[in-house]
């Protein structure tokens, strides 16, 4: 077994171990199970997966003043192995988007189910975002994304996640699974369904995940899973693929599971996994040897806190039979009418990428660059429909924070950018305003050329359009 360094990000554990979760994980484990339960008494590790949408992995290593360490399943992950001021979530390229903190168990997602440029993808259960934007970059965000949370209070912070990422083409949805399997039936070509499930593997980073596991937990969780998948391969076309993936150790919500999806769904099989390091295979062995026989349920993947640096995840990759030719129902909106002047002028005036004509959709008073006509999503009433550009005001238009924060290449002779260590700056994320010479107007705030949000200028001084919830307080 490989040596590991540890490092401490967060103070130990102090809720115990589930005794009952413990002995069954002996039992199944034999002589690796004191390594198991030691790795759980561990801090977790600080992942952080580079946004390629905004800047490739060795220029942002480049930069930044942490030591990082490569995930091995993922090229544009690392290891936090060493911090430095200021810390990694405070960053103000943490704040432009160019990283997202993800568990790197969490990053095979995406290498796993592989989504292409121009795909038409669907995360079932996508809050907070981090295997979504994954997803998004991986597809350098062309296509369409579709990010669905079924729980709504949950979709808030599914919908920044994904602004600061810089992504345009997806949409926001909360509904079920069953809602979207009867709106877009054998649609996407890639499904990825990250299953709630008894958190067995997040036993190291949240108290919570020990005090409410229980045997009952891990049976009901099971239940609900294999209705969640059952819905979720209705959207796959054919030849197209599914991930399941589940953050918990326990084999009645992992092989178990796909075991009963393949006995009953013939027109799905399961795929080899790519030869990758700390990917372990399923274990067959821990279910009942009747539903598991004749499965090749060794394709699972199983990642181990005690012989990799990420948390306990499971994933499954199905493929589901057919022809992988088929129409796309992504139809484009056509140019619009009433586009108003100013957002012309002001994205003129800030990026370097032309104004695109066609894609734009007003409601209300609100422009979005849409990434497909509403008649394919009109039925779910999305919370989120692509780029939100700003809102017009009778003679003035006001842009969106989301506009600041896309991926696109700002103008050079048009943003304002600030040093990493200025005192402009930094009174910036605080949300205040500051000094600055110059035309009176909208500004893009930025920092090494990264959009960081807008500000406008008024007679030398600029004030400060940054959302609240965006500021930090003591920066």
């Amino acid at each position: 077994m490989p040596v590991r360094t540890v490092e401490c990000y967060n103070p130990p554990m102090t809720v115990p171990l589930p005794p009952l979760f413990l002995a069954r994980m002996e039992a199944r484990l034999g002589p690796e199970a004191p390594a198991f339960r030691a790795s759980l008494e561990e801090p977790p590790r600080l992942g952080l997966r580079v946004n390629t949408l905004k800047i490739a992995p060795e220029a942002l290593r480049s930069r930044v003043p942490w030591l990082l360490r490569p995930v091995p399943w993922c090229d544009e992950g690392f290891i936090v192995a060493a911090a430095a001021e200021p810390a990694p979530g405070r960053h103000p390229y943490h704040t432009a988007g160019l990283y997202y903190l993800q568990d790197p168990s969490a990053m095979a997602a995406a290498i796993l189910l592989d989504p292409q440029p121009g795909d038409m993808v669907l995360d079932v259960c996508a809050a907070p975002g981090g295997k979504t934007t994954h997803l998004a970059a991986r597809m350098a965000d062309q296509g369409l994304l579709v990010a669905n949370e079924a729980v709504p209070g949950r979709a808030a912070a599914l919908v920044e996640n994904l602004e600061r990422a810089g992504i345009t083409r997806f949409l926001v949805t909360t509904a079920t699974a069953a809602d979207l399997a009867a709106c877009w039936p054998a649609v996407f070509d890639r499904v990825l369904v990250d299953a709630p499930c008894s958190g067995e593997g997040m036993f190291r980073k949240t108290p919570t995940a020990r005090r409410a596991w229980s045997p009952a937990a891990v049976s009901g969780c099971a239940l609900r899973q294999r209705r969640l998948l059952a819905d979720a391969a209705a959207l796959v076309r054919p030849g197209g693929r599914l991930l399941y993936a589940t953050c918990t150790f326990a084999p009645e919500e992992n092989e178990a599971v796909i075991a009963r999806f393949l006995r009953d769904h013939g027109d799905f099989t399961l795929v080899a996994p790519p030869t990758l390091p700390g990917l372990d295979p399923g274990r067959p062995d821990w279910i009942e040897p009747e539903l598991a026989a004749g499965l090749p349920l060794e394709r699972c993947v199983r990642i181990w806190p005690h012989r990799t640096e990420g948390e306990g995840h499971f994933f499954a990759l199905l493929q589901r039979e057919g022809s992988s030719a088929q129409d796309r129902p992504l139809r484009p909106l056509p140019p619009a009418r009433g586009l108003p002047p100013l957002l012309r002028s002001l994205w003129e005036a800030n990026f370097a990428v032309p104004f695109p004509t066609a894609g734009w959709l007003q409601q209300e008073n609100t422009w979005h660059l849409a990434p497909v006509a509403p008649d394919f999503w009109q039925p779910l009433h999305p919370r989120r429909i692509g780029l939100r550009a700003g809102r017009q005001h009778r003679e003035y238009f006001v842009p969106d924070h989301a506009l600041a924060l896309a991926a696109l290449p700002p103008r050079h002779e048009g943003r304002l950018d600030l040093p990493l260590t200025s005192a402009p700056l930094q009174a910036f994320l605080r949300g205040e305003p500051f000094p600055d010479p110059g035309p009176d107007g909208w500004v893009l705030v930025c920092s090494d050329g990264f959009g960081l949000g807008w500000g406008k200028r008024v007679q030398g001084v600029v004030k400060n359009h940054l959302p609240s919830r965006w500021r930090r307080a003591g920066t």
